[in-house]
């Protein structure tokens, strides 16, 4: 069972500094490497607070040089966003320059405010998504490549600086699409998902679906596929830091789904308004459906969580809002420390048992 530490880089008022807000990300990788997690992954998004990251593949490139063993992975390049061309050679780029430790997770990408300021039609996402799957292989894995799709047109081309894990990196898919999660499976790609904030049920219906979608691809959900699970959790006795997290997961929330629904309300066109949104839930509600609370009941939450979804890969959000930054170092090393250990010692033992 691996553990990552997703790092959203969030700026929820203009009391943060973005150089702040970069250089607390900066430091929770470096924490991160020391606790023991196998990997850190950075977001992409542009134009608004709701992600200061506007490059995961630049992020992975600084702090490779900060780091000697974590994995480092984008979650996720918006592929849309990109020229083809200049994409594949930053990724050859970034992974030699990290030693191999690149995880490229990739994606279509939702907030059609980006997609305006980068002349690009929110509608073909999909369709230019689909040519780029087509294009990475091609080009990380061939010497001499072309391609020529209705969005893309690559001419012979060649990438310079070839990536140090052959072919490529590990292709990560994220997606509520189980058309593109279904080319994943088929490719052999990883994938990406989440459960947001919701609880048990939701997850028990998210393992419905991937277990479809593997089935309809004829692949087998626990032999053939590797996955992720990206989940709020955080573990203190005291209630106050718990609902401090609780409120910046919420506001999180919120501000995704005002820019998903274009519905974001701006005062200056940057710092995006965060207003309740029909979807918010109760701190009471949130409680009950994530892994929070003492060390032993985010332990106990986390292995239900794990017996019912079986990812091979959990990520973490620990950077969320404005989130007191001495506070999550300290939760990232009680993870290394006491939960990770726990839970990987059931769940090994869990395996032995079945296996027997």
């Amino acid at each position: 069972m691996e553990f990552g530490v997703f790092i959203l880089a969030q700026q929820r008022g203009y009391h943060q500094s973005s150089q702040q807000v970069i250089q607390n990300s900066i430091e929770q990788t470096v924490v991160a490497e020391q606790a023991g997690f196998h990997s850190a992954w950075y977001a992409e998004h542009h134009f608004n607070n709701y992600s200061l990251s506007p490059s995961p593949l630049m992020m992975v490139a600084h702090v490779a040089a900060k780091t000697s063993r974590i994995r480092l992975g984008t979650a996720v390049c918006i592929l849309p966003l990109y020229h083809p061309a200049r994409f594949l050679a930053e990724v050859g780029f970034v992974d030699t320059v990290s030693n191999g430790r690149l995880d490229l997770g990739v994606g279509s990408g939702y907030q059609e405010f980006e997609f305006e300021r980068f002349g690009v039609k929110i509608e073909e996402s999909g369709e230019i998504f689909n040519e780029f799957l087509d294009i990475i292989p091609k080009g990380l894995g061939e010497r001499i490549f072309e391609y020529h799709g209705k969005h893309l047109d690559v001419p012979p081309s060649s990438i310079a600086v070839r990536c140090v894990q052959d072919p490529m990196p590990p292709l990560w898919v994220t997606s509520g699409n189980p058309t593109v999660l279904g080319r994943g499976v088929r490719e052999n790609h990883n994938l990406f998902v989440t459960a947001l904030l919701n609880g048990t049920d939701a997850i028990a219906n998210l393992r419905a679906r991937l277990d479809k979608v593997a089935e309809d691809n004829g692949k087998d959900l626990d032999r053939d596929v590797k996955f992720g699970f990206l989940r709020c959790a955080y573990a203190s006795d005291n209630r106050a830091e718990v609902d401090a997290y609780l409120d910046n997961a919420r506001f999180q929330r919120r501000i995704s789904e005002s820019l998903k629904f274009r519905r974001a309300q701006s005062e200056d066109g940057y710092m995006v308004q965060e207003v309740p949104s029909p979807t918010d839930l109760s701190f009471d509600q949130m409680r009950a459906n994530l892994p929070v609370g003492s060390v032993n009941e985010v332990i106990d939450k986390m292995l239900e969580e794990i017996s019912i979804l079986r990812p091979k890969h959990i990520a973490l959000q620990t950077q969320l809002g404005d989130f007191d930054q001495k506070t999550m170092l300290r939760q990232i090393e009680l993870w290394g420390e006491r939960i990770i250990p726990a839970i990987r010692k059931e769940v090994g033992e869990l395996s032995v048992a079945a296996a027997a």
